[in-house]
C-alpha cells in the first residue's frame, strides 16, 4: 500500500508563492500517474493538475493554469506542486493523489490519498 506525506503548506500574501511536495513510500510510485486536488470549506473537491508517470504528459485545472507547475522526481519518489502568483480563492487543503486513471486523468476506486495540507493565503 502506497503511503504518501504532502510538505509546503502554509500561509503565504497573495501574489506569493509555494511549494508543495508529496513523497510517497514505495518504489511502484515511478508507474503512476500523479496529481494534485485540492478541497476548500464548504466546496467539492477540485482537480489542479496531473502528471504522467514519465513526467512527459501534464494537465491543469483551469483555474490553475499559467500559474502553477506539477513536476515530479521518480528517484526521490516525489512529484511537486510549484504555485505562483497565489490567490486567496487558491486557500484550500492540498491533496496528493496517487494512481489516477492515464485516459482521463481522475481518481478511481484505487487511487491513494495523502493527509493533506492546508494553503492559505491571505489578501
Amino acid at each position: 500500500q502506497v503511503q504518501l506525506v504532502e510538505s509546503g503548506g502554509g500561509l503565504v500574501q497573495a501574489g506569493g508563492s509555494l511549494r508543495l511536495s508529496c513523497a510517497a513510500s514505495r518504489r511502484t510510485f515511478s508507474t503512476y500517474t500523479m496529481g494534485w486536488f485540492r478541497q476548500a470549506p464548504g466546496k467539492e473537491r477540485e482537480f489542479v493538475a496531473a502528471i504522467s508517470w514519465r513526467g512527459t504528459s501534464t494537465n491543469y485545472g483551469d483555474s490553475v493554469k499559467g500559474r502553477f507547475t506539477i513536476s515530479r522526481d521518480n528517484g526521490k519518489n516525489t512529484i511537486y506542486l510549484q504555485m505562483n502568483i497565489l490567490k486567496p480563492e487558491d486557500t484550500a487543503v492540498y491533496y496528493c493523489a496517487a494512481d489516477l486513471r492515464g485516459d482521463s486523468w481522475l481518481p478511481h476506486t484505487g487511487t491513494k490519498w495523502g493527509q493533506g495540507t492546508q494553503v492559505t493565503v491571505s489578501s
